[in-house]
């Protein structure tokens, strides 16, 4: 007697299954066991059998869909099978590590059972198994899985469509610290920045041609900054910025540094002048005139007329002799007497002098 001990499936296409059927005595029967020889002999003299077996083969031309967020993304799939019923198509949201979500469920084109919340009134089915999402939102992203099966038919067909959803980028704009700079400026910054997008990409234009990291221009990590370590008259340009994202791609105003040249002065300066002049002015700073008389560096002459001038100045003005010595002289009041003037202050003096020599040392005076 002989039984099956293997059932091998060998290729599946086009809902088409061929399968190849080995035959083995049973192991309590007299024949000898299958063995490699008793295996072929078989194999040999009995055909191969083959057997069709139809099932649902899914197709879509589109493997990849972009949705913008607010708008609909129709996934388009279409379907063959030998079967006139009607289809059960299922679809499934899967995400990396989360559990399968299920969108829908239909017979044809009759949705079965509630909707979940988050997709009332926004799922429509078609009868080739196609899903249209109206009002997208970033939570719709993802993987999305249909099964169509339908009663008669052994096997159900799958198939894979990725939805990515975003919003478009706003127009960018360069922000940086001046219009104009000095050659030899260190770390000048220029920053791109928008108001709205998702996934945003930036780059740099300098006059017109992409600019990449090198020794002196430098793109921060995101590209979003761009510095010019030390500044030339080659970066002398119109700079432009560019945002995109998966849907949208949109160019920033551009923008122009001036680069002023600097002067020899500063060049002479930041190459090693500038400590002369440091040292020039603190030697300036720090020098005085000698002391010689031990007035603390006051001019002798100085000295002597605001003496004179102090001695005048005096209340008890002081009469020089003849070798420049000095003498006190009391001013006697002014009589109130009236009718009687003098011709002249009343001196009294302390020491016995002429009228005459009074009058030439006032005169002097």
């Amino acid at each position: 007697m002989i039984s099956l001990i293997s059932f091998r499936w060998r290729s599946i296409k086009g809902g088409k299954v061929t399968a190849f059927y080995s035959l083995c005595p049973p192991t309590n029967a007299a024949l000898p066991a299958c063995s490699p020889p008793f295996a072929r002999q078989f194999l040999t003299s009995l055909p191969s059998v083959t057997g069709e077996v139809s099932g649902v083969n899914v197709t879509s031309q589109a493997q990849l869909v972009r949705g913008t967020v607010g708008r609909e993304a129709l996934l388009s799939v279409s379907y063959s099978s030998s079967s006139s019923d009607k289809p059960v198509i299922k679809w499934q949201l899967k995400r990396d590590k989360v559990k399968p979500v299920t969108v829908v469920q239909s017979i044809g084109t009759d949705i079965i059972g509630n909707l979940r919340p988050e997709y009332r009134n926004r799922i429509l089915v078609f009868e080739n198994g196609s899903l249209l999402l109206h009002n997208l939102q970033l939570s719709d992203e993802g993987s999305y899985e249909v099964e169509i099966s339908i009663t008669d038919d052994t096997f159900t067909g799958e198939h894979y469509i990725e939805l990515t959803v975003d919003v478009p980028v706003s127009k960018p704009y360069i922000q940086m610290m001046a219009s104009s700079v000095l050659e030899y400026s260190e770390h000048f910054n220029l920053h791109c920045s928008h108001d709205n997008g998702t996934k945003p990409v930036y780059s740099w234009l300098k006059g017109g041609k992409v600019l990449t990291n090198d020794t002196r221009l430098l793109l921060s990590h995101d590209q979003k900054v761009l510095t010019i370590s030390r500044v030339l008259m080659s970066d002398d340009d119109v700079y432009t910025c560019t945002v995109e994202n998966p849907i949208s791609s949109v160019k920033s105003i551009p923008v122009r540094l001036t680069v002023y040249r600097r002067s020899s002065l500063y060049i002479i300066l930041s190459t090693g002048g500038i400590f002369l002049l440091i040292t020039l002015v603190t030697v300036c700073a720090c020098w005085k005139p000698s002391n010689d008389n031990g007035h603390d560096g006051e001019n002798p002459l100085t000295l002597h007329l605001s003496s004179r001038a102090s001695s005048i100045c005096h209340p008890n003005f002081n009469k020089f002799n003849n070798d420049n010595s000095y003498f006190a002289v009391d001013v006697v009041p002014k009589p109130t007497t009236l009718g009687r003037r003098s011709p002249m202050p009343l001196y009294v003096l302390n020491e016995d002098v002429s009228y005459s020599y009074l009058e030439e040392n006032e005169i002097d005076a």
